[in-house]
């Protein structure tokens, strides 16, 4: 610590920078990239942006226990401080309105403005759970019309629209299986879960209490469907399988293997993530699901947000309609909506497994996925998946040359290019290529990811990337691969024009800082 500098912070460039860099500056800044320490380091402890009076309350009996013996050691800031501080830091933040976002299985797309702005309508933004029913007939009528625009492109019988997510909806779907095993006395504890899969999917059903056996994947980056139909057997309760697959490939042998599953007994699950690419194509109900997840975000452009709020409809089959979960709405003969709860469940839904979640899901992501819909129309909806699986054969074709695909003799891919390490130097891995990325400007693919490929490099362009876009990513790629295949030092320690310098990622995992210890 000095007189300049009194919190200690370290600028992000050391004075010996890398061939073709600059120097630290005193600051740590660089021209418009901000060296910005923690906000821990910034405020100075019993400082406050605004004057308070000293509380006066009396302490009720009981509670004395719970109240902070020393004082909480939160950081003082002015208000100018504090903005200037978030501010910057959202300078250093990498979104889907900055550039392409190409994480593969992420179906990263723009999320059209138009949709942010009827979500934030009054009507639809400041409606509450809580409302009687008569009052939020408009907001009921969003939720049917959307469940029928659902079951209409799935081909299905039913959907259930409270799950809130991807593995939310992976786990109702599992409980529908369960209950319409039970109804029918069948105890079966066994879900086949092919390679190719997402990785969610053994850990729900593992959750849902069954015992999870993996089927391996052909060369070609399917389904053994032999090894399926061989592991079949009394004790399967369902296949739980993702198509398209975690390789960017369509399983063509999908309905072949449903009706195995069925004849066996047991019921297929289908991991809807990446419907982005079939949607308005293929209907996986033709194909003999009987329950499917569609992650709003990934296929109808509501926002991926940091967690939540998401929605992950679940569409059923009409073996598994019956076991759908509560509330539901119902539109009556008169055209009045109205809402089929626990009270009600006993004659309109017997069979129903109760509640996934509090309420009836996330109305705001409702109404953007209905406006996408809406303003996409049949047809719109259709030119989204060619054009999602016509930019990621784009791209697979332009880097074939010169990163491994591995499955590119196995024809067109859907809607994501996989690539692997094979080829690279040694000594260079994936992770390098991913960070000399950062470098380009670009966030990273999916890397390691499928782990059926070793070193993969998963790469999702959407529909939504121009060509020129494409072009743009393809060609700083191409650079970064090169010069892992000339042996460039400097790849290995990238990125250096970020922020923050590469992470020693395995200690970040396994001895992670959680607590600031610079005041004593």
């Amino acid at each position: 610590m000095n007189a300049h500098n009194p919190s200690g912070w370290r600028p992000a460039m050391p004075l010996d920078a890398p061939p073709g860099q600059h120097a630290a500056t005193s600051s740590g800044d660089r021209g418009l990239m901000l060296e910005e320490p923690l906000i821990f380091e910034l405020g100075q402890p019993g400082t406050c942006g605004v004057d308070l009076d000293e509380p006066e309350m009396a302490v009720l009996p009981g509670l004395a226990r719970y109240l902070r013996s020393a004082e909480a050691d939160l950081p003082g800031l002015s208000e100018p401080e504090a903005v200037r501080h978030y501010t910057r830091l959202s300078r250093q933040n990498y979104g889907i309105d900055l550039g392409p976002f190409p994480l593969g299985s992420c179906t990263m797309k723009h999320n059209p403005r138009l949709n942010e702005k009827v979500a934030r309508l009054a009507g639809f933004a400041d409606v509450h759970p809580l409302q009687p029913v008569e009052t939020v007939q408009g907001a009921l009528g969003v939720i049917v019309q959307l469940a029928d625009w659902l079951t209409a492109l799935t081909g299905m019988d039913a959907v259930a629209m409270t799950p809130k997510a991807g593995a939310h909806g992976e786990l109702c779907g599992l409980l529908c299986i369960r209950a319409a095993l039970e109804a029918r006395g069948d105890a079966r504890e066994v879900i086949l879960v092919p390679e190719s899969a997402h990785g969610t999917n053994p850990a729900t059903a593992a959750f849902a209490g069954y015992r999870v056996e993996s089927i391996p994947a052909t060369i070609a980056g399917r389904v053994d469907l032999g090894a399926l139909e061989a592991r079949l057997g009394p004790d399967v309760a369902g296949v739980m399988i993702t198509n398209p697959n975690t390789c960017g490939l369509f399983e063509p042998n999908m309905k072949r293997i449903a009706d195995a599953v069925h004849a066996a007994g047991g019921f297929v699950y289908c991991d809807g993530a990446n419907f982005n690419a079939i949607v308005g194509k293929v209907r996986p109900g033709d194909l003999g699901i009987d329950a499917m997840h569609i992650n709003l975000h990934k296929t109808f452009s509501t926002p991926h947000g940091g967690g939540g709020p998401g929605a992950g409809p679940v569409v059923l089959s009409a073996a598994l309609a019956p076991f759908a979960p509560l509330p539901y709405a119902l539109r009556q003969s008169d055209g009045a909506l109205r809402l089929i709860e626990e009270d009600t469940a006993p004659a309109d839904h017997p069979q129903g497994l109760g509640r996934m979640t509090a309420f009836h899901g996330q109305m705001g992501m409702f109404t953007r996925a209905l406006s996408y819909i809406l303003s996409h129309g049949a047809d719109g909806l259709r030119r989204v998946a060619e054009d999602a699986v016509l930019n990621a054969n784009y791209v697979l074709r332009s880097l074939e040359d010169v990163l491994t695909a591995p499955f590119g003799a196995s024809g067109p891919c859907m809607h994501e290019a996989l690539f692997s390490d094979e080829g690279l130097p040694e000594g260079f891995t994936t992770l390098d290529l991913a960070k000399g990325l950062i470098d380009e400007g670009f966030h990273p693919m999916t890397v390691y990811f499928p782990l059926v490929v070793h070193g993969a490099m998963l790469i999702e362009p959407t529909e939504t990337e121009s060509k020129s876009g494409l072009d743009r990513f393809i060609a700083s790629l191409r650079h970064v691969a090169e010069r892992a295949k000339a042996g460039d030092p400097a790849l290995k320690s990238a990125p250096h024009f970020a922020p923050r310098r590469r992470l020693d990622e395995t200690q970040a995992a396994r001895r992670p800082v959680l607590v600031w210890e610079g005041w004593t």
